[in-house]
């Protein structure tokens, strides 16, 4: 669990109890309120001005605990005769919402009406299926938000920073006077019964130009009820809503059931967003006939529930119902997902006799998206589609699956329709769209729409150019809608986790457009899993656990990608901490950058790396025995590693790739790609690569941890690297720098300690059956072999050191004394290994110092011979003795040198970079 959602003390828990019960709620569903009263007591907050409702203390405090702000709740039930206004503070700065009990009216039908004013920042929140909001008939709604202050309408577990999904409130209802085709033809008055609200809800009649009110900058979530088959609640439902009503700026997310409905009616509508919506995104009957310009669909990012984009009809009794309904819609768009179930993702459908007019629209969606576009094969729709009472131009429809038109043998061949009875459309496989659904540079929709101010209707549409709901420069979601910077109840985001993504995880624009994308934030004190089949993004410093407190098990599952953004972005396996990371060969598990997953363009320095800290010794820790907390390089401070522990163990990584990292925050400070601080032989490492890394592949700092099957490639510093009393055993490491020649430093640097060479524990690993091939390159620092230095001690078997004339020395010890004397006392030893290199410089030493070339060949089972004679590509083909290592449980007895041999080739199919 992340520790800045841990604020459901008991205390709110024992409020949200109170509530569960009535609490001190007066539920008066059948009263009219003309002169809002609490009985009695104070419901002003001490100010002057009477607010609307009831006082809930219950809900004030649980409100108050969760957002850690004081917060006064009101709550509105029955029916609202007066004209009234929901004000979002106090005049001593309490903020102030409203909580719907039941069904809420604002005015009677037609009569006792009614205006209810909501200021801007105001929220407004359900508990129950059954708490909704209705402005009747001849009674107004004036929710006038800004782009700063939306209105929000939400549910009590949104409030309350509790897991939120579709359907946790009702929602909301307004009712007009406008005509439907429902009425009665003869002219006699109408009153048609909106779906989902209580007998008496009631709708339509002969004004099209009927005001309701204005709905701008509003959001509203989480909502929807199925009361009974055909029978639900939307997001919001518009039952006979006249043209007179200004709705702009409005968006409906995570909805149960359809995100808009219009039942007749000719409300018009500009600057939409849908998102999330488990039915329809769009839905009209009976005679609708509005306009509506930028809109902008979007079914579940995670690919969960969801159906068509639009579900549109005119009425199925009698297709042909007049009004017809039969809308101008321009510059929407609809982004689908994979969903599949008894209702799958889909685009466009007409059906029931409904017209259309439609222009500048982008339809697009994944692989397993539905189709796109379909009309009805009933006479009446079809034949709307051959005298343009169903119209697209300057259109698009590009989506993945393959089924873009969806018709049956004897309708109109929808796709020759779209294409050649219809004006400037075009069928595309890429429109270009970013992770947002904006589209990028280069887009086709860019510069090729239709001006409808100018071709369509001056009136209400505005000068475009391009196709789809929001253009390359003008993005009018951001800041006030859910999922754009906006739409949430507190500045910070009291928004829980989406589904798909594991608690403790938040979900984010997918980087791939569609694929759930996870975001990693901050210190996580729970256990945590990163399932299969999502992306995870890590931003900042990311930690598993406190040091040696609060400790929790980083899970990770095979085939899983991991990635960072900047070298800011790192993940750190704190002390008492473990991270359990087992892929496999066919799923290996990849640690890497955005840049990578987004283009395939990974390159070394685009985010941070892995640290994983542990318990184990360092020669850095104090002598006296006291306790030990190190700061790691690379790393915030508090990140601290150390101990007495040589057996500590922080988990497994297993078929692990660690990607395009490293990030130097300054001399001497850098992120590796995985940098071990004081870890244990209880860690198990095997299968692992770093590679293009932009400091070094891997470091041990202390610790006495193992690894076995370790390729390290493309490194721009060193591949390995030891410090400070390391001693733990190493086989089957392969170590390639970049075959292009560019920027490389040592395969092994090696040290003890530089200010005192001799402090013990000494740095001291057994390696066995290590390749390190190197490049030409020569800069500041040029490629190298092993440099051992600084007093580590070091024993090497069935080591080939090979590389091209160019390279720089392949085998070198400091000169220090210490260094040396291990030389003479076998300290540092190296037998039954080849040193290959072609360069003329096998061995670099001092005058004064051991003759290494000499030691070398002293050493049993060695020589020197060319690079060609020792390795075929990463293939050992030398035939040279290997050591006999059958007296060590962790090491294989080999019968060759070097890390592969080309009748076991343990890199294949899982690593990057070998080709």
């Amino acid at each position: 669990m992340k520790l800045n959602t841990l604020f459901k003390v008991s205390t709110l828990a024992a409020a949200l109890a109170l509530v569960g019960c009535g609490g001190d709620i007066n539920i008066d569903t059948g009263a009219e309120v003309t002169n809002p009263d609490n009985g009695g007591g104070d419901n002003t907050g001490g100010n002057d001005a009477e607010l609307p409702g009831e006082t809930s203390g219950s809900l004030s405090l649980a409100a108050s605990e969760a957002l850690g702000t004081e917060v006064q709740v009101q709550v509105l039930s029955g029916t609202i005769t007066s004209d009234t206004t929901l004000t979002n503070s106090l005049d001593d700065g309490t903020t102030v919402m409203y909580a719907i009990d039941g069904p809420t009216f604002v005015g009677g039908d037609k009569t006792n009406s009614a205006t209810l004013t909501v200021e801007p920042g105001t929220v407004i929140f359900g508990r129950q299926g059954n708490d909704y909001l209705v402005v009747s008939r001849d009674s107004q709604i004036m929710a006038e938000g800004t782009a700063d202050a939306p209105i929000i309408m939400t549910s009590s577990q949104d409030v309350l920073g509790e897991e939120t999904a579709p359907g946790q409130w009702g929602g909301f209802i307004i009712l007009g006077n406008a005509p439907s085709n429902k009425c009665p033809s003869d002219g006699s008055d109408c009153a048609l019964q909106v779906e989902g609200a209580e007998e008496g809800a009631v709708f339509g009649g002969t004004d099209e130009t009927d005001n309701s009110g204005v709905l701008r900058y509003l959001v509203v979530k989480h909502g929807g009820f199925e009361i009974a088959p055909d029978n639900e609640l939307n997001g919001i439902t518009f039952g006979g809503v006249g043209s007179g009503t200004t709705v702009e700026y409005l968006q409906v997310h995570g909805n149960s059931d359809d995100g808009i409905e219009m039942f007749g009616g000719n409300v018009d509508f500009k600057h939409v967003v849908l998102t999330g919506m488990q039915d329809d995104s769009i839905d009209w009957d009976n005679g609708y006939q509005g306009r509506m310009q930028f809109v902008y669909v979007e079914h579940d990012k995670n690919g969960g529930d969801a159906n068509r984009g639009i579900e549109a009809d005119n009425d199925g009794s009698n297709p042909a119902a007049e009004p017809m309904s039969n809308p101008t819609i321009a510059n929407l768009t609809i982004i689908g997902n994979n969903f599949q179930g008894e209702n799958s993702s889909e685009g466009i459908y007409l059906r029931e006799g409904t017209g259309a007019q439609f222009y500048n629209t982008v339809v697009t969606g994944p692989s397993e998206m539905g189709e796109c576009f379909e009309v009805e094969g009933n006479e009446v729709s079809q034949g709307h589609l051959t005298d343009n009472t169903i119209r697209m131009e300057n259109s698009v429809f590009a989506c993945s699956n393959g089924e873009n038109f969806k018709f049956g043998d004897t309708d109109v061949d929808l796709e020759d329709w779209f294409l050649n009875d219809q004006a400037n459309n075009f069928i595309s496989d890429s429109v270009m769209l970013s992770a947002n659904g904006q589209p990028m540079n280069g887009s086709p929709l860019l510069g090729a729409g239709q001006d409808v101010s100018n071709t369509v209707d001056g009136s209400f549409f505005e000068s475009v150019d391009f196709i789809g709901a929001v253009g390359g420069d003008d993005d009018w979601r951001q800041g006030w809608a859910f999922g754009f910077g906006g739409g949430e109840v507190t500045a910070g985001g009291s928004e829980a986790p989406v589904a798909g993504c594991p608690a403790g995880t938040e979900a984010i624009t997918p980087i791939d457009g569609s694929t759930t994308t996870c975001e990693l934030e901050g210190r996580y004190t729970d256990d945590l899993t990163l399932t299969a089949g999502n992306y995870y993004a890590l931003t900042g410093a990311v930690f598993i656990g406190g040091d040696n407190a609060d400790s929790a098990t980083l899970t990770i599952e095979p085939g899983v990608t991991v990635y960072g953004r900047t070298g800011n972005d790192y993940l750190v396996i704190s002390r008492g901490s473990d991270i359990d990371a087992q892929g496999t060969a066919e799923e290996p598990i990849t640690l890497t950058s955005s840049i990578d997953v987004e283009t395939g363009e990974g390159m070394p320095g685009q985010w941070g790396g892995l640290i994983v800290l542990g318990n184990a010794p360092s020669n850095k820790c104090p002598s006296d025995g006291s306790d030990c907390a190190l700061q790691v390089e690379g790393a915030e401070e508090g990140a601290v590693f150390g101990g007495t522990d040589t057996a500590d163990n922080s988990g497994t990584l297993r078929y692990v790739r660690v990607m395009n990292g490293g990030f130097e925050i300054a001399p001497d400070n850098e992120l590796n790609g995985i940098t071990f601080g004081g870890v244990g032989s209880g860690t198990t490492v095997e299968y692992l690569q770093v590679h293009n890394n932009s400091d070094d592949g891997i470091e041990m700092f202390g610790g006495n941890v193992n690894f076995k099957y370790v390729v390290l490639t493309n490194m721009q510093d060193d591949s390995i690297d030891w410090d400070n009393g390391y001693q733990g055993k190493l086989q089957y490491v392969l170590v390639r720098q970049n075959p292009d020649n560019s920027d490389a430093n040592r395969g092994i640097e090696a040290d003890n300690d530089g200010s005192n060479p001799g402090a013990e524990p000494m740095s001291s690993p057994t390696i066995a059956n290590l390749t390190i091939i190197g490049n030409t390159f020569s800069g500041e620092n040029a490629s190298e072999g092993i440099y051992l230095r600084e007093g580590t001690q070091a024993t090497f078997y069935n080591t080939i050191v090979s590389g091209p004339a160019g390279m720089g020395e392949c085998l070198e010890v400091e000169g220090n004394p210490v260094s040396q004397g291990h030389l003479q006392d076998g300290g540092i030893s190296m037998t039954n290994s080849l040193m290959a290199c072609d360069n003329g410089e096998n061995f670099k030493f001092g005058s004064s110092d051991v003759d290494l070339e000499q030691w070398f060949l002293g050493q049993e089972g060695n020589s020197v011979v060319t690079a060609a004679e020792a390795l075929d590509g990463i293939f050992t083909v030398s035939d040279a003795a290997a050591a006999d290592l059958s007296g060590d449980t962790f090491f294989d007895n080999a019968d060759f040198v070097g890390a592969v041999s080309s009748d076991n080739d343990w890199t294949a199919g899982w690593t990057v970079g070998l080709e």
